[in-house]
């Protein structure tokens, strides 16, 4: 069965992959399309599992809106090396997989490669990743992701490695003031959103940080024990400014925190995600 320069741009659509991967299969098959494309994905697996033990340290955070359904989801997506996470075809799967976990709300990373791939139904996510292996030729995978619901707002650095997903409470909520927050939240890195949430062993560090610096001022021998209370929690204060989102001042106007910026536009904070490629957790 013999095939043509069509034939071959047909099986490079199908499964994108390069053109002389393609020509190569359509020989080896005699020509038989789906023989190749079948040859193709097997071929394929075993260069997944050739690359599964390399490390993948680099990758990409992507996040995917559905305003209109009111879902949303982030995800980081590994890989081997920094230039193929900036590449146009890893960008472009990072993208796909934030897409399906927001539409179809996989429990975990197996359960989303398993998945029907949303873009075409005849492969599965897997399928998916491994094509973009196939082309880059480097172990990756999706490493996490989540999945928010209600009115949402997002950001991702230009370059890929910090992403942000924002949820909120209230009336027509502003999507630029939503992505300036969570631009503000990619920059500041927030450890908590409210004081409340901030684990009590942190707490607990920050005050005898804070109670050996007074004791270790010597401006500060001959001052009364209340007076002293007061320094401490005075600087345990200008902890929860720096790290608590709600009372770090905004980046675009330090006149405000980034509470007060939320409440002015009648909207309550109910949760936010940010990830950092490599970051662990």
């Amino acid at each position: 069965m013999s095939f043509t320069a069509a034939d071959v741009m047909k099986l490079r659509d199908r499964t994108k992959l390069p053109m002389m991967e393609c020509k190569a299969a359509l020989t080896a098959a005699g020509g038989d399309f789906e023989k190749a494309v079948e040859d193709l994905r097997k071929k394929f697996t075993a260069v997944q599992g050739k690359f599964a033990d390399r490390e993948a340290a680099e990758g990409r955070v992507a996040v995917y809106i559905d305003r209109g359904a009111k879902i949303g989801a982030i995800v980081e997506v590994r890989c081997e090396t920094a230039p193929s996470a900036k590449s146009d075809q890893f960008i472009a799967l990072a993208s796909d997989i934030a897409k399906q976990v927001a539409l179809k709300n996989p429990a975990t990373v197996e359960d989303l490669l398993a998945e029907p791939f949303l873009g075409d139904a005849k492969k599965t996510i897997n399928d998916r990743v491994l094509e973009t292996i196939g082309i880059i030729r480097e172990n990756m995978k999706p490493h996490k992701f989540k999945r928010l619901e209600g009115t949402l707002g997002e950001y991702s650095h230009h370059d890929g490695t910090v992403g942000v997903l924002i949820s909120v409470e209230g009336e027509n909520a502003d999507p630029e003031l939503l992505r300036d927050i969570c631009m503000h939240i990619a920059a500041r890195s927030p450890v908590a959103a409210r004081k409340e949430e901030v684990p009590a062993e942190v707490i607990a560090k920050e005050t005898d940080i804070a109670k050996d610096q007074v004791a270790n001022d010597p401006k500060n021998n001959s001052k009364p024990a209340n007076i002293l209370e007061m320094i401490v929690e005075g600087k345990l204060k200008t902890f929860f400014a720096e790290n608590v989102l709600l009372e770090q001042p905004f980046v675009k106007d330090d006149s405000k925190t980034v509470g007060q910026l939320l409440s002015n536009a009648g909207l309550t904070l109910k949760t936010f995600l940010r990830y950092k490629v490599g970051e662990v957790g």
